[in-house]
């Protein structure tokens, strides 16, 4: 009896091998697909520099969506569609504007003298504008929303500069993102209650160059809607060492509006599966981007990503088990109205997704994965971490997702994962001018499109 029971182990131990042998296999299969024929570069390229600026209701959007359909048929989907949505439509309405118009400094053997400083800024998604005119008051300094509390008094009638700083001592910079994110997105609304005109806020990065970061902020409907802009981060601590030291007038413009909804669409790209085709497994990325940039990093990257995952597996003949759909997410950005109509439209047809995975943490160096899953489903993915870790991605952790699959785990309990990447340098380009073709490395780009397509074909291989 114990000889047949070793005889069980041994056995059951060399089917686990032969099968790892044969995942490795085609991991490093697709790997050097994607490695040496690579199309996600040059896609890229074409992206940022033919199209540029996408933002949801624009003419790039429009644009994005036919260069994605026509890249999605080019590199081998079984099927190509354009899932509509309405989405909004805000615009800039042309350049934004501020200025010191007063403040007092003291030249050595003249004394006090009024001076002038143009401040580089940019206004806040979805933000109102000032009006033509434009808006001048004083500026009140505020470092914190308790700090707000305390001065609540001094608000009225007065323009808020919010100067919350990036923490320099998390090394997940998305920590510092998130923590300062809150004055970006409730800033505002905040300062509104209190009687504020306008608000300033410090820039949401941690970069040394002078480049304002813009990001939707999110009006409260109990308080009065008032301009929002980011101010570089130079000209931040120009602008708090001024108010540190007497008063300040600062002058804004901006001329930002709402339009209309229009329409716009997912683009989904679609390989059937051979034997479990109504399990569904998605990845993805947002098409949408910011009008002050490219998009490059955010989340042009992840979309060419995706795309090469499809054209990789296509290229090594990879017939998957389950089927695999290739997403371009509309309107991440100032909206998620492409994540919620993709979710929304599932439910409706009772489809089963059974796993979800989004890019949209940059082009940098791949690190690993963030879950959204069960213990259980945990353990079988930690199960894979030696098969991925060849090629960078080992550091698997609970906690992940994205906001564009975000709403099918809502809706279905999907098991969810983000590519976590080298998170130092994103917040230097992110919502901000800088966030540029240049900025993106070919061999970090393409190490991205080879984590994730070994984790697809993983889930696709064994499910979850």
């Amino acid at each position: 009896m114990r000889k047949i029971v070793v005889t069980l182990i041994l056995t059951a131990f060399g089917f686990i091998s032969s099968a790892q042998n044969t995942d490795s296999l085609m991991i490093r299969r697709v790997a050097d697909e994607i490695l040496i024929n690579s199309k996600a570069y040059d896609n890229l390229r074409y992206l940022t520099k033919q199209i540029g600026a996408r933002l949801a209701g624009s003419p790039g959007m429009v644009k994005a969506e036919q260069w994605g359909f026509k890249t999605m048929q080019e590199s081998g989907a079984d099927k190509t569609r354009l899932q509509e949505c309405m989405v909004p439509r805000w615009v800039r309405g042309g350049r934004d504007e501020a200025g010191i118009t007063s403040f007092q400094s003291t030249t050595e053997g003249v004394g006090k003298t009024k001076s002038e400083r143009k401040l580089d800024v940019t206004a806040l998604g979805n933000s109102i504008g000032t009006g033509p005119k434009g808006i001048v008051d004083n500026v009140v300094l505020i470092n914190s929303f308790d700090e707000l509390e305390a001065k609540k008094d001094q608000v009225n009638g007065k323009i808020v500069f919010f100067n919350y700083k990036f923490n320099p001592a998390y090394v997940n910079t998305f920590q510092a993102y998130r923590e300062a994110g809150q004055y970006r997105t409730h800033g505002p609304s905040r300062a509104a209650k209190y009687g504020a005109l306008a608000v300033i806020i410090r820039s949401l990065s941690g970069s040394t160059d002078n480049n304002p970061h813009t990001g939707m902020t999110d009006y409260d409907s109990a308080y009065a809607m008032i301009p929002a802009v980011a101010i570089g981060l130079r000209d931040a601590d120009f602008l708090s060492d001024r108010l540190a030291n007497g008063k300040v007038s600062v002058f804004i413009r901006t001329n930002g509006k709402f339009l209309p909804d229009t329409i716009g669409h997912n683009v989904i790209g679609e390989l059937k599966g051979s034997q479990f085709p109504e399990e569904i497994i998605t990845v993805g990325g947002h098409l949408d981007c910011w009008d002050n940039c490219e998009g490059a990093h955010d989340d042009g990257a992840g979309c060419v990503q995706t795309i090469e995952v499809l054209r990789a597996f296509k290229a090594v003949g990879y017939k998957p088990k389950r089927t695999i759909r290739f997403v371009l997410f509309a309107n991440e950005e100032n909206g998620l109205r492409g994540g919620a109509k993709y979710s929304e439209e599932a439910k409706a047809k009772g489809e089963h997704h059974i796993f979800a995975l989004e890019s949209d943490a940059g082009g940098f160096t791949p690190r690993g994965f963030g879950f959204v899953v069960s213990d259980d489903q945990f353990k079988k993915i930690m199960q894979w971490q030696k098969l991925i870790a060849p090629f960078g991605a080992a550091d698997f952790i609970r906690g992940g997702g994205g906001a564009d699959i975000g709403p099918l785990n809502k809706a279905f309990g999907t098991p969810l994962a983000s590519l976590n990447l080298d998170s130092q340098r994103y917040f230097d380009i992110h919502h901000a001018r800088n966030d540029v073709f240049e900025s993106v490395n070919k061999r970090e780009l393409e190490l991205g499109a080879v984590n994730m397509a070994a984790l697809i074909y993983l889930v696709d291989q064994y499910g979850l």
